[in-house]
Order: C-alpha cells, then structure tokens, then sequence
C-alpha cells in the first residue's frame, strides 16, 4: 500500500529487488509499478521511502527507515558512511557485494551490449579495507574531507577505512596542519599517492595563487608525508620484478592488494613467441614490462597519450633493459589505429586495452577491427562503456568481428559501486 506523509510515502510493502550499477537498490511501487531507485539499500528489504524526485517512470527516493532489514546487512565500519561519496556499500557485507557485483555485470552486458552472458565471472579478490594508494582531500576554511554523496560539499572526516595506512597516518597529519596559522586557506583540493614507504602530495586547486616551497617543505617535515617533494614515485609490482615510475599526471592502479592479480589475470592465456603486441592506453607499462619481459613477445608498442606517463613508460622500460622490446608511442590511441604506420605495418599476435572511464568508443573499436589481432583483453573500469565496445566488436561485418571468450570480475573497489572488469576476445 502507498499513501503520502509528511513529505514521504509510506510504503509497507515496497522490496527492492536488486542493486544496479552506480550504487543504488532499484525496487517497483506496487500502486502504479513506477521504478524506484534509492541509495543505501539492499534488495529485499522493507523500507519506508521519501521520494526526492519524481519523473513519469521513475521517483528517485532516499531511505527514511529499514523496516525488515535484509539478513546480509552489516553496520558500517567508517562512521561517515552515507554522508561521504566515497563508498556505497558499507552496509553490505564483502561477500554480498561481489556476488551483487557480478550480477551487475552481467545485467549490463544483457542491457546495453545486448550479450546474454550465460557462462561463469570469475572474482579476483583480496583484502577489503585499508586498499587505496590514492585519495583526493577537499578543503574550504573550516574543514577538510571528501565530497558528499551526490555534491560537491565537503563532508568532513577523520579517518577513512579504505585508504591504505599510510595514506590514514597522512590523513591525520594534515589535519593537524590545517589547525595552524601556517595553513595556506586558499588550498582547494590536495591528492596523496603513496607506496606505503614515500608520501607523494600534489596540490590539485590553489585557486589563482601558487603554493610556494615552504609548503612542501613543512609537509616533508611530518613523518607521514616524506616523499612530499617527490616528482615521482617508484612502485614495485609483479611480485617485485617490477619497479615502476609514477608521476605527478601518471596513472597507475589504486588497489595495493591487486596490482599483480590484475597484471596476471590480464596478461593469462597469452604467449608471445616471438611475436608482436600492442598495449593501448599503456600508462606507465603496468602490461608493457610483464609482455616484453615474461610474455616473449618480441616487439611491444606502447602507446599514451599523457606526456608524463609516457616519459615514464620509456624510462621504466629501458630500466629493465626491455627498451629494445618496448616502443614507447605518445599519442591517443585513435590517431594512432589511424596511422599509416598501422595500415601498412605487421599485424600485431596480441592487443590489450586499458581505457579510461568513456572506454574504447566507435573509433578506437573501428581501428580494432581492421587491425584484426587474433587476440584482444580489455580492461575497463566502467561496465556501461565495456557493454557498448563488445558490441561493437562481436557484430558481424566484412571485417571479421570477434567472440568473446571470458568475462572476469577483479574486485578493485570494495565498499563502492566502481567495478573492473577483464574481458577478452578472440578472433572468428
């Protein structure tokens, strides 16, 4: 039954049926069937609602009251869940959230790439709390936190459970320092990137003024921020054969715990022998080092667009005495499927892509097509764009289309929506 209150439906039998992707429970109002969609519950719970925003098929609503809890409700560890934006799903315990996660992903394969996904999603996963090697703090006079769910205010905090502890001791010395008469107020936004030994800090918004050394100094004075001058960090990946360069600009993934089960979910199933490779919107060669170097492929190109990125990517690579191996390429990955050089060069064996949240786009899965690699892996951190490229790239045409061969669930982001997603595709 529905009936309206004191600004809020009252719905006694209204049950979320599922989570969808971005965080929220989706259920039905049982008087006009109309979809409901609200944050912070979970399905088959019995909640009292207040709507937010109503629209003809949808009311976007908020949850006043767990009437019946579901029996996989846990009480969240971090005290500013659901007030912060960071995480979604504190209130779930981890198994739950990557079973739920799973099923996401292979709704949205059904719904935006039109692929009935029938097989099996393996989950990678590791440790749930305390994963993050990067964060953004946000600052105005009085406080100093993480933006609110759903805005750009700042939701100030003391701690947060997800960031690594190096990252949590840097947390509190900066709350310290914005106590003092030393802290510059016209600081907008700050980010952290750490390898548990050094403490990157890099100044994202001054407004119009500019942060002199002093600064940074003062940060390098405090035990949790040395590092803080550093233009670059080295982070060891690939049970240590690696060490990577990473910039102030650079990318580099954020889970401590599943940077090398990433690397090897990614690159399994691929021999190189002696053989070409091409890694797209390489970054700072979290793929490159490992195809060059225990792959055997022969020749890898490497291409980023970021300058910073891909002066590392060069730098990393001759580091390792694979820069005979591995041909660092700055440009967008459009342009250079578009090249010349690509239409009349030898077809690479291999192709892995990790793009950016917008994903491959029609262009890029064009360039794919042509180019024909026997063998593609796609790393996406948004499911939505990953749907759209394999369509693009399971379609049939005069180019040959390609049949996906795997779908695997690493779960990079726990307590949040953000799901990554290896797929990868074989050629017809």
């Amino acid at each position: 039954m529905l009936s309206w209150r004191g600004g809020s439906f009252i719905v006694s039998e209204l049950r979320f049926d599922k989570l969808v992707y971005g965080g929220d429970a989706l259920g039905r109002l049982p008087e006009d069937g109309r979809v409901v969609m609200a944050p912070l519950a979970l399905p088959g719970e019995l909640v009292r609602i207040a709507s937010v925003n109503e629209k003809a098929q949808m009311v976007r609503a908020r949850v006043e009251e767990v009437l019946k809890p579901s029996p996989e409700r846990v009480a969240p560890r971090c005290p500013h869940f659901g007030a912060c934006g960071g995480c979604q799903y504190q209130h779930a315990g981890h198994e739950f959230q990557v079973a739920q996660k799973r099923e996401i992903v292979r709704d949205v394969l059904r719904r935006v790439g039109r692929i009935e996904w029938t097989a099996e999603i393996p989950v990678v996963t590791a440790e749930p709390w305390a994963y993050r090697n990067r964060i953004q703090l946000h600052f105005d006079e009085r406080k100093m936190g993480f933006h609110a769910a759903g805005s750009h205010t700042i939701e100030a905090i003391r701690s947060c459970d997800v960031a690594s502890l190096r990252l949590q001791e840097a947390i509190a010395a900066l709350r310290e320092m914005k106590r003092s008469p030393r802290w510059p107020r016209f600081v907008k936004s700050i980010e952290l990137f750490t390898n548990e030994e050094q403490t990157q800090v890099n100044v994202l918004d001054s407004g119009s003024q500019r942060i002199n050394r002093g600064f940074f100094e003062w940060c390098e004075a405090q035990p949790a921020l040395t590092g803080a001058f550093a233009p670059a960090l080295d982070y060891a990946a690939g049970e240590g054969k690696h060490r990577f360069r990473v910039s102030h600009k650079s990318f580099f993934q954020v889970n401590r715990f599943l940077v090398d089960k990433l690397m090897v979910t990614a690159l399994a199933g691929v021999d190189g022998a002696g053989r070409g490779a091409l890694d797209l919107y390489a970054g700072v060669g979290l793929f490159s080092l490992p195809l060059a170097a225990e792959k055997g492929f022969a020749q890898v190109t490497a291409v980023e667009a970021v300058n910073s990125a891909s002066a590392d990517l060069a730098f990393n690579a001759e580091r390792h005495g694979l820069d005979g191996q591995i041909r660092a390429v700055k440009a967008r990955t459009e342009d250079y499927l578009d090249s010349e050089a690509v239409a009349s060069g030898p077809r690479p064996a291999f192709v892995i892509a990790d793009p950016p949240r917008v994903g491959l786009g029609k262009q890029v899965v064009d360039g794919l097509r042509r180019l024909g690699a026997q063998r593609v892996h796609i790393v996406s951190c948004d499911p939505p764009m990953l749907a759209r490229d394999l369509a693009g790239l399971t379609a049939a045409g005069d180019d040959g289309a390609y049949r996906l061969e795997s779908v695997t669930m690493v779960d990079l982001f726990p307590q949040t929506s953000h799901i990554e997603v290896v797929a990868k595709l074989v050629r017809d």
